[in-house]
């Protein structure tokens, strides 16, 4: 495993750990909002499913056509945002769509639900990961910015471009859009406090973490203190 790898599982195990059993079996249609460079994209799309990046970047969709062409497979990338998704996706719709770290930056988070709602088939999941705002604010106060700490304490609004969610916000706006939470988990809980020098130079650090992080992630109590929440929904 290269250095990138072992700092990158601890950060996104728990995510395919749900994902996981979601994109198990038949090929489906999958949407990845605001995929970038096919991170999540080209993996599923190694799964054997169809997987459409949804993105504004020209940029990033040139490099996710050059990292499923490395990889040998087939991903359709498309430049557009959330508002554009009806007509990106078709009238056939998705099984399976991504949203992750797509919610804190758009304008209308309840419109941009509406639209993935439009788009995602009967039984279909969504996949939702939100940067959480109770870690934001611990994150600021130790690094002494304790103005910016506590304008983050109950506020929704956007800061530094970001607009974060707690659990239960994000719940309630699947909710109000018509979803059905099925799954809560707590993301990088502690992989964001462990310094990467530690698990590039300790041997079995990495996968001690991914264990650490996957026992911790459906427990409310460490709920508050993960960086992201992720969230699947029908």
């Amino acid at each position: 495993m290269s250095a990138s790898e072992r700092r990158a599982a601890p950060r996104t195990a728990v995510v395919w750990d749900v994902l996981d059993p979601v994109l198990a079996g038949a090929s489906l249609d999958v949407v990845d909002i605001g995929g970038g460079t096919g991170g999540s994209a080209v993996r599923i799309a190694g799964l054997g499913h169809r997987v459409t990046v949804v993105d504004p970047s020209p940029d990033a969709l040139a490099a996710l056509g050059r990292r499923a062409r490395e990889r040998g497979v087939e991903v359709v990338g498309r430049q557009g945002d959330l508002s554009d998704l009806p007509a990106l996706v078709g009238p056939d719709g998705a099984d399976v769509v991504l949203c992750h770290g797509v919610l804190e930056v758009v304008d209308d988070a309840a419109a941009a639900l509406a639209s993935i709602r439009e788009v995602l088939r009967p039984g279909g999941h969504l996949s939702l990961l939100v940067a959480q705002r109770h870690a934001a604010v611990v994150a600021r106060a130790m690094a002494g910015h304790f103005a910016q700490a506590a304008a983050l304490l109950d506020s929704t609004e956007v800061h530094g471009r970001t607009r974060r969610y707690t659990a239960a916000e994000s719940a309630t706006l699947l909710d109000s859009a018509g979803f059905r939470v099925v799954a809560t988990h707590g993301v990088r809980v502690f992989a964001d406090l462990v310094p990467g020098s530690l698990l590039d130079l300790e041997p079995g650090a990495s996968a001690g973490l991914v264990e650490l992080e996957r026992a911790v992630a459906d427990r409310p109590e460490y709920l508050s203190l993960a960086t992201q929440v992720h969230l699947l929904a029908t």
